[in-house]
């Protein structure tokens, strides 16, 4: 069983899909959320969860402060349970109802408008290299000048191209066999973009 583990709607039980999906820890999670709201980087944050499965990071991020979330997964069966995971979580915190994209990620960020200050990026395992890395250059344009994006994958997973999305590295940690890199648009691109909360 997976809950919200902080905010206005913590404590509330979130559905997980029976298959075909990778849950993050609840570990992780309380580690991963701490270090974020130590950072202010969730309060009033529009927030992207790809990949979302049952939609913990970014529903988790809602109850704690975000202004948005979208949540982005393909699975038919996952997006259903997102979106009765996002109703139970709108009507645990009093909170307006995160966005569910039934979409595969690159073909929805090629569409999306709009820029994003927090996303989550946790894709399967068996997601190649390749594929992650393209979906991390169709993000690119859709960041803020100081967005923060979060990557889960396998420890025995090869770390992400960032600097080809114009991404640099802030901090790398390991969980066991999961791997946290968090990253922020490169110097450079965030002087090209004006920052629409500064």
């Amino acid at each position: 069983m997976t809950r919200i583990i902080a905010g206005r709607a913590g404590g509330a039980r979130l559905d997980v899909p029976n298959a075909g999906t990778r849950p993050t820890s609840d570990r992780v999670r309380e580690s991963l959320f701490g270090s974020l709201e130590s950072a202010d980087a969730i309060d009033g944050a529009r927030v992207l969860d790809l990949y979302a499965g049952s939609g913990a990071l970014g529903l988790e991020s809602l109850s704690r402060g975000a202004r948005s979330v979208e949540l982005v997964e393909q699975n038919r069966a996952a997006a259903a349970v997102i979106r009765r995971n996002a109703a139970t979580v709108a009507r645990a915190g009093d909170l307006p109802p995160a966005r569910v994209h039934e979409s595969a990620v690159r073909p929805h960020l090629l569409r999306a408008t709009g820029l994003f200050d927090l996303v989550f990026t946790d894709p399967p395992y068996d997601l190649s290299d390749d594929a992650m890395n393209e979906d991390l250059k169709a993000l690119a344009p859709l960041l803020s000048a100081h967005a923060v994006v979060v990557i889960e994958r396998g420890k025995r997973s090869s770390a992400p191209e960032l600097a080809a999305a114009g991404l640099e590295l802030v901090r790398e940690k390991n969980y066991g066999d999961t791997t946290l890199w968090w990253a922020s648009p490169s110097s450079a691109s965030a002087a090209a973009e004006d920052d629409p909360h500064s």
